[in-house]
């Protein structure tokens, strides 16, 4: 079975760059930044990038078979929007159980949707997904006719606002979900034929690798994953808007792949590279506003990393 250059044997090398880094912003906020070395700093900053992290997951995956996917944000949007028109139906624990379940299900099949036409029709990705990228939200809004819906249930709020063990719960969600995607794509054939995939499709194919299948299971799992990051902004703010619902998200994701060292085009996968990228971005951004850099140069600022990862990607 064909596995892609580099993907065994080397790939802590292209961490090394992002870890680094890292360690470097960690270093200058720990002697600079008052109260950085805090339980409460260490929270905020795994949440604000908790959500980013699980969409850039599947992002990763979707990236590692020369893919993207575009429409993640505004499958939040969707998932956020479903949540309070399920629980409105049906109250009480059940009605709980659906908000999580059915959104997160809606948004799996509109990212099979997507791989459904890359590999029927062979439309290039970035255009099949921008199809939701457009309509997704627009759906979302017309769902709710563009107003806020509030939603607030103990239940369904622990999902952003819980802790446990004094970490909050969607950190835990976070960091099991990259666990288990690292493990998928070492341990298993999916995996190694999701690379394969990457690396070259027709010589995928030749070898007896469903590569089309395949493709639409990462973008479902995609949709999903999306749909997960929706319901935790809608639990955090204890609403739903269609409007500002993962907004920008794709990019965001985007970012945190390209940073995290995983190739941009296709055929090698790192969802703790990802990781890692996604938390030097929440880092900079941090470091900078902590040290009364306005927002929009640290936009500035984030955009010279993204640049500088591309380079470095160029350079390979």
């Amino acid at each position: 079975m064909p596995v892609a250059p580099g993907w065994r044997g080397r790939p802590r090398l292209h961490h090394t760059g992002a870890l680094i880094a890292m360690a470097a912003l960690l270093l200058f906020n720990v002697v600079a930044t008052p109260n950085f070395v805090s339980l409460q700093t260490f929270n905020v900053n795994l949440t604000q990038v908790a959500t980013i992290v699980i969409v850039a997951v599947g992002m990763t995956l979707v990236i590692a078979t020369a893919g993207i996917d575009l429409s993640v944000g505004s499958l939040m949007a969707i998932a956020g929007t479903l949540a309070p028109m399920l629980f409105g139906a049906v109250a009480g624990a059940p009605g709980v159980a659906l908000a999580i379940v059915l959104p997160m299900a809606a948004t799996w099949a509109c990212g099979w949707f997507n791989g459904w036409m890359i590999t029927r029709f062979a439309i290039q990705p970035i255009v099949a997904t921008l199809v939701l990228f457009i309509a997704g939200r627009g759906i979302a809004q017309v769902m709710t006719g563009g107003n806020l819906q509030t939603f607030s249930h103990p239940g369904f709020a622990w999902l952003g606002t819980g802790y446990f063990a004094g970490i909050p719960f969607q950190v835990w969600l976070m960091l099991s979900i990259v666990a288990s995607s690292a493990w998928l794509l070492q341990r298993t054939v999916f995996g190694r034929q999701l690379v394969a995939t990457g690396s070259s499709d027709r010589a995928a194919r030749m070898t007896g690798i469903p590569a089309a299948r395949i493709k639409r299971q990462v973008y479902a799992l995609s949709g999903a994953l999306a749909g997960l990051a929706g319901l935790i902004t809608v639990s955090i703010n204890s609403s739903s808007d269609a409007n500002l619902n993962g907004l920008g998200m794709e990019l965001d994701a985007i970012a945190a792949v390209a940073v995290g060292g995983t190739l941009l085009t296709g055929g090698r996968a790192s969802v703790v590279g990802t990781l890692i990228g996604a938390l030097i971005i929440q880092l900079t951004r941090y470091t900078l506003l902590a040290h009364g850099v306005p927002d929009a140069a640290a936009l500035v600022v984030k955009a010279a990393i993204i640049i500088g990862a591309v380079w470095v990607q160029g350079r390979r």
